[in-house]
């Protein structure tokens, strides 16, 4: 072969080399280029679907508080006053039921609100000025005027009964209801008062220690 054939044969096998390295490199070039894709991809859906997420969860608490404010809502119409009832003393008791042996009364003069009873679960009462009111579980209100007995001490009550009051703390007094069996209930007013029912007998026990009663 001459050295001229040689030569070329070189030249030959350089582009070659040349060639496949150029095509290498080209190759890792879009490689890398495709991952980088993937990877602008991936981040793009990444922040689309924290962008959705976002969106949904704000959307739910949106429907959250419009469920809250509905049930408020319904809450609040419920608790309109059931019944008015005259009282004694020339005012008026508003009654309002707001759940199951559970009732609000306000005591209301010309507008303006003067008491509130609320009994849930038990009955209860209050010495309004000398106007004794019993609210019970079943929203029924009895109100009477006078009767009125200032503990400590024993006395005698409406329908038979005896009611032995004691001084617990400063408003805060106690009132046994005796009968001919002996104690068949208490009553405690703690820095409010309180009152009940004893076989159709009313019974108000003020904070101040004033027992009423009334049949």
């Amino acid at each position: 072969m001459s050295s001229s054939a040689t030569a070329r044969t070189a030249r030959r096998r350089t582009l070659r080399v040349a060639a496949a390295a150029l095509i290498a490199t080209a190759g890792l070039t879009l490689t890398a280029c495709s991952g980088s894709d993937s990877t602008s991809t991936k981040a793009a859906a990444t922040s689309q679907a924290a962008t959705n997420q976002s969106a949904t969860s704000h959307t739910n608490t949106d429907m959250g508080m419009a469920a809250a404010e509905s049930k408020a809502g319904v809450a609040a119409k419920g608790a309109s006053p059931v019944r008015t009832q005259p009282l004694p003393d020339g005012s008026k008791a508003q009654i309002t039921k707001l759940g199951e042996q559970h009732y609000r009364v306000k005591i209301v003069n010309r507008g303006a609100v003067l008491a509130t009873l609320e009994a849930n679960g038990k009955d209860t009462g209050l010495d309004a000025n000398g106007m004794y009111v019993v609210l019970t579980i079943d929203g029924q209100v009895h109100a009477w005027m006078g009767g009125e007995h200032q503990g400590p001490g024993t006395f005698k009550l409406a329908g038979g009964w005896t009611a032995k009051v004691t001084k617990v703390g400063e408003l805060h007094y106690r009132a046994q209801i005796i009968g001919h069996d002996g104690v068949v209930g208490t009553l405690d007013a703690n820095q409010h008062d309180t009152g009940g029912v004893a076989n159709g007998v009313y019974i108000v026990l003020s904070a101040g220690g004033v027992i009423s009663s009334h049949l």
